[in-house]
């Protein structure tokens, strides 16, 4: 699959599930205003490097984004790339596996979809990281 920024300068291509995770915590809804959806993925293939700006956001990851046109492309978090799902243009079988931060969850907001949810200790229990 490949992901592409609004500008061209930065694409990724990965092979991953076509499963979607809604991340509701703080930052995320800060950083793009509401949950954040995205596809896992390991070590993708990264073109235009030199524009993606990063920003430790906390201890255990890192947001990335393009420096030309600003679009949010992807939290790190060790190996795992969250790959933000709106950078794919074939996402019409996307389909959305699980929510994180769901304790963090804004409360003007439902989703339809009935998956497991973590909440913030569970998460962070699963990737190692202390709160």
């Amino acid at each position: 699959m490949e992901a592409k920024c609004l500008c061209g300068k930065v694409s990724l291509k990965v092979e991953a599930e076509r499963k979607l995770h809604a991340c509701h915590c703080g930052k995320c809804r800060t950083w793009g205003s509401g949950a954040n959806f995205s596809v896992t993925a390991k070590t993708p293939e990264i073109h235009g490097g030199e524009y993606i700006g990063r920003y430790r956001s906390s201890e255990w990851a890192e947001r990335c984004f393009c420096k030309q046109c600003g679009t949010h492309l992807f939290v790190q978090v060790g190996d795992d790339y969250y790959i933000n799902a709106g950078l794919f243009a074939d996402n019409a079988d996307f389909e959305l596996e699980s929510q994180i931060f769901i304790d963090c969850k804004a409360p003007y907001y439902e989703l339809a979809d009935d998956t497991p949810k973590l909440t913030e200790s569970e998460f962070l229990a699963m990737i190692g990281a202390a709160e």
